[in-house]
């Protein structure tokens, strides 16, 4: 696997698992501000005429995240029109600066983000959601019940030092889900949950 340039594989990353939600849940509400835009949408605003609506937990400085955020601009391509997609940054900029609203919209842009990224200023999207690690994810059906909620792959950061592994980023189990519910299917029950860095939640 390619090394992504810039990213310190030997950072000393600590792992949190999504807190896997109950299947069936429905997904709650939210009304957020785009940062590369500045258009304000709903949860229902996304999900309208789409098959279904995928909400992701995302943030600029999570080395987790950084070794898929270009597979996510992909997803974000390659399923535009037919599911809507969300990415929210829910941490606390006044401790993590890198996870800025101008940052964030930084790495939208240099990414080509498809898809609205929102900042969660209260973090009470991301407390309603149950969103534990950067990437989260949460993709739910037509009417709005989670169906699925876990890893994109297989893959994880490779560090020199130990950890991680050098598996390619596919978005294999996130896109199995994806084609699913697009087909009206109910993607396998059988769902391991994304890792990555913690949300960094105010004091």
């Amino acid at each position: 696997m390619p090394r992504r340039p810039g990213l310190d594989y030997d950072i000393a990353m600590a792992k949190t698992e999504s807190s896997m939600v109950e299947l069936g849940a429905k997904a709650p509400a939210f009304e957020l501000t785009d940062v590369v835009t500045g258009e304000t949408m709903s949860r229902d605003d996304l999900a309208a005429g789409a098959s279904g609506l995928l909400v992701m937990f995302l943030c600029v400085h999570c080395p987790y995240v950084q070794h898929v955020e270009r597979e996510l601009a992909q997803i974000g391509a390659d399923y535009d029109g037919r599911i809507g997609i969300a990415a929210i940054c829910s941490n606390d900029a006044a401790t993590n600066p890198e996870d800025s609203p101008d940052n964030m919209k930084t790495q939208a842009e240099r990414l080509g983000f498809l898809f609205p990224y929102f900042y969660d200023e209260t973090q009470q999207v991301a407390r309603a959601y149950h969103a534990a690690c950067t990437p989260d994810f949460f993709l739910y059906d037509a009417g709005l019940e989670l169906v699925y909620r876990g890893q994109l792959d297989d893959s994880r950061p490779y560090r020199p030092s130990g950890g991680g592994n050098e598996i390619p980023v596919t978005g294999k189990d996130l896109r199995t889900a994806l084609d699913a519910v697009i087909a009206g299917k109910l993607p396998d029950t059988n769902q391991r949950s994304s890792i990555g860095c913690n949300i960094k939640w105010r004091q």
